[in-house]
């Protein structure tokens, strides 16, 4: 069954409030075996409204409305229901009551404006709020149904678990979807859909393949839906079994999994102990990697040499090193590595220096020149990357950048366990 999510209101149009509750709506209806096809807001205007539910009606069988059902004013969406099913707006003496006891225990009085809360469309089935005042409205229309709550995230999530998706199964039921999410690093969004381009194009007609690009990132999702449930589990795992031993080189985990947590793995499997130095990153890459509870059991410390004067005097970094080729270059990051292993006590370490911008490039070396080394006692290696001129994308990119050659590092000289 299709379904269309209607969100009203000026503040969500404004950037004044984030729409939160469209993607939690989107996560719980696909769960239960609902496809989301339009999302969308309007403002709190009749026409708007009004043009809001012919347009989700459009290609959904069931739409799903949060704001505009408040005591003031603006809170017009009840009338623009009335409007559009042709029906008028009646008083519901249960929710004037149960209104009443809210305001009783407070020992508030019951105003005239909650009185027009309890004016609710005729062809309104009541969902009962036990979280707000606002009651939800389940609405049947010529086959479909359009269902109406509050747009606060916690009552619209109350009546979601125990109002709507019961009612939903009850009388549309969904078929099974699911999904299966390889996590990729390093590699391109179309330089991935090149190598795999022939097993997408194979894939079944219930399956299909979407790429989720972030920084240095790529999401692959395989989704699905079917009639039986453990038969799309087990074509989905099949297929995603293939699709990892495609881009095995680059694929570092599953679902929610984060490059630092499977890094983290990686060390602790190995009891390696790891140090970090860095320099135009400014901790960051430490901060990903001590974002992961138990860190302390592999990650030794770091240092942010931002100046020449503490890349020599605490990393031990030559001055005819920095004289002869700079901070910003292979044999510097070299000697980051050699230092951070000797002064935090690391078996690996991990170096990044480089022009983060947006000033601060030369001909040779531009806004962007990212190097970063990785090495232990007996090896290491280095890496130049070009980013952009945009400060805060070329931090992050070379974070990551950075631990997916510490990954690489990991694999090809500690290979014997995963």
């Amino acid at each position: 069954m299709n379904v269309s999510i209607l969100t009203v209101g000026d503040e969500l149009l404004i950037g004044q409030v984030v729409d939160t509750n469209s993607a939690w709506m989107g996560q719980q209806l696909n769960a239960s075996g609902y496809q989301v096809h339009r999302i969308f807001s309007v403002g709190d205007t009749l026409d708007s409204i009004r043009y809001g539910i012919a347009r989700a009606f459009e290609s959904a069988d069931i739409v799903l409305m949060t704001g505009g059902l408040g005591p003031t004013k603006d809170d017009i969406t009840k009338v623009a229901l009335a409007d559009y099913f042709g029906v008028e707006l009646q008083f519901h003496e249960p929710t004037f009551i149960r209104i009443g006891k809210i305001f009783e225990k407070y020992n508030r009085p019951v105003e005239d404006a909650h009185r027009q809360q309890a004016m609710l469309p005729s062809n309104a089935v009541v969902l009962p709020n036990k979280m707000g005042t606002a009651p939800g409205m389940w609405i049947p229309w010529n086959g479909k149904v359009l269902v109406s709550m509050p747009g606060v995230p916690f009552e619209m999530k109350y009546l979601m678990e125990f109002e709507v998706i019961p009612r939903l199964k009850a009388q549309f039921p969904g078929k099974p979807i699911a999904h299966r999410t390889l996590l990729t690093v390093g590699e391109g969004e179309s330089f991935l859909a090149d190598r795999i381009r022939s097993w997408e194009e194979a894939l079944p007609d219930n399956l299909k393949l979407a790429y989720l690009p972030a920084i240095a990132q790529v999401r692959l999702r395989i989704s699905g839906s079917g009639d039986q449930a453990a038969a799309l589990n087990a074509q989905l795992d099949a297929k995603a079994a293939e699709l990892a031993h495609i881009v095995r080189d680059c694929l570092f985990g599953v679902e929610q999994d984060t490059l630092e947590a499977a890094i983290g793995r990686m060390l602790q499997s190995r009891s390696l102990r790891l140090a970090t130095a860095e320099s135009c990153t400014g901790g960051q890459i430490a901060h990903l990697i001590t974002s992961v509870p138990g860190s302390s059991a592999y990650f030794q410390g770091s240092v942010v040499a931002y100046s020449n004067s503490v890349k020599e005097q605490v990393l031990g970094v030559s001055a005819d090193t920095l004289s002869q080729h700079g901070a910003v270059s292979g044999p510097c990051v070299k000697e980051m590595v050699s230092g951070a292993l000797d002064l935090l006590g690391a078996d690996i370490a991990l170096a990044v220096s480089g022009i983060a911008g947006p000033d601060g490039g030369t001909a040779d070396k531009p806004v962007g020149t990212i190097w970063i080394a990785v090495g232990d006692k007996q090896e290491v290696q280095t890496i130049k990357i070009q980013a952009g001129r945009d400060r805060s994308k070329n931090t992050a990119f070379s974070s990551i950048m950075a631990l997916n050659q510490l990954r690489l590092f990991i694999l090809q000289r500690y290979p014997d366990l995963k």
